[in-house]
């Protein structure tokens, strides 16, 4: 069942997804977006349409093709690789020394992970370092 609660015009879509009417009809063309309720001046465009075009606007700025993006929406696997790196943009890297000789270094938004997950991997990591060199103390 569609959401009519809301309603959108052509061009209060584009302002909420901060794109230009070309692009979204262009999107519409290709199968990526739905086609409006209504035609003409009656048309009319709804949650879907606004949760399909940020969708799609994610993945585009993420580097996927229009062609990936449609597989995607058509159920393919949801695994999205991180936009590639450009010359000059900027990354902010974690640098963490663990032991003298041993540090790790993580771009956790790359890495998708959270602050929670880089603790815990690094206390990971600090454990089984640490085993191996009980290891070692016993032989």
């Amino acid at each position: 069942m569609k959401n009519q609660s809301q309603q959108f015009t052509l061009n209060e879509l584009c302002t909420l997804v901060d794109l230009p009417k070309r692009t979204i009809r262009f999107y519409m063309q290709h199968g990526l977006v739905s086609r409006p309720e209504g035609s003409g001046r009656g048309a009319h465009y709804d949650k879907t349409h606004l949760d399909q075009l940020l969708t799609v606007k994610k993945w585009k700025q993420a580097g996927l093709s229009l062609q990936r993006i449609q597989e995607l929406m058509e159920g393919g696997t949801s695994i999205v690789p991180s936009a590639p790196i450009r010359p000059g943009q900027l990354e902010v890297w974690s640098h963490i020394h663990l032991a003298d000789g041993l540090e790790i270094h993580i771009e956790p938004k790359r890495a998708a992970l959270t602050p929670e997950q880089v603790r815990i991997l690094t206390r990971e990591i600090l454990a089984a370092w640490e085993r191996l060199q009980q290891e070692e103390d016993k032989e």
